[in-house]
C-alpha cells in the first residue's frame, strides 16, 4: 500500500520509499499540521540531498539547523527540530546499523515495538501508538498484540495520521482531531457545582 499522507507525490514517494523519513515525519508531527511535518523529509532531502541518516547524524549542527530553518521551514520550531531530527538519526546509525526498518522488523512482539518507539527522541506514548498504528495499516506491520498496544488507533475510522490514505481521510482526521480538542475545552471549562450550602 503506497504511502498518501502529504499530498504532495514526491513527498509521499520519500516517505514510501524511505523507513527513516517515515520515522522522521511522525517525530515531526508536534503541534504542526500533520501533512506538512511529513513533508519535512522532502524538504531535507531537496535541500541536503539525501535523507540518509548517517549524513544527516554526521552534518555539521549549525548549518543543518539553517538549511532546516530555510523557508518554508520543515516545522514551526526548525531549531529545536533539527537538532532533534540529528538525535533520531545517530541512534538509527548508532542502534540499527541506519536502517531504521529494524526498530520494527526486529521487535518480538507488539509491547517491544512500542517500547522501542517510544525510546526514541520525540516520542511520547500516544505518538508511539499512533506510529505503530500507522506501521500496522499502511505497512502490513503487525507484530503480535499490536492492537492491544495502540488501543483506538487499532480501530477503523479516522483517529490519526494512521488512517490518512487521501485527502479526504486526512479532513475527517482533522475534523476528529478538532472535535475531541474541542470536548476537552468544554470538560476543561465547565463551571463547577457549588457546594451544596442549605
Amino acid at each position: 500500500m503506497a504511502i498518501h499522507i502529504t499530498g504532495d507525490a514526491a513527498a509521499d514517494k520519500i516517505l514510501d520509499e524511505s523507513p527513516f523519513a517515515l520515522l522522521a515525519g511522525m517525530m515531526l508531527d508536534q503541534q504542526y499540521p500533520m501533512e506538512h511535518a511529513f513533508r519535512g523529509p522532502a524538504k531535507v532531502t531537496e535541500r541536503f540531498g539525501t535523507f540518509d541518516p548517517a549524513a544527516i547524524a554526521s552534518a555539521d549542527p549549525e548549518e543543518f539547523a539553517s538549511m532546516a530553518a530555510t523557508t518554508p521551514a520543515i516545522h514551526r520550531f526548525p531549531g529545536s527540530m533539527s537538532g532533534r531530527l540529528q538525535e533520531l538519526a545517530r541512534i538509527v546509525v548508532d542502534d540499527y546499523d541506519g536502517d531504521a526498518s529494524r526498530l520494527w522488523t526486529e521487535a518480538k512482539d507488539g509491547k517491544d515495538l512500542l517500547k522501542r518507539i517510544m525510546a526514541l527522541p520525540g516520542f511520547g506514548r500516544q505518538k508511539a501508538q499512533i506510529f505503530v498504528a500507522l506501521l500496522a495499516k499502511q505497512r502490513d506491520v503487525r507484530p503480535m498484540g499490536w492492537e492491544s498496544v495502540v488501543g483506538d488507533y487499532a480501530l477503523d475510522g479516522h483517529r490519526s495520521v494512521a488512517d490518512v490514505v487521501d485527502p479526504d481521510s486526512l479532513q475527517k482526521v482533522r475534523d476528529f482531531k478538532k472535535a475531541k480538542k474541542a470536548a476537552a475545552k468544554d470538560i476543561d471549562t465547565a463551571p463547577c457545582s457549588s457546594p451544596d450550602t442549605t
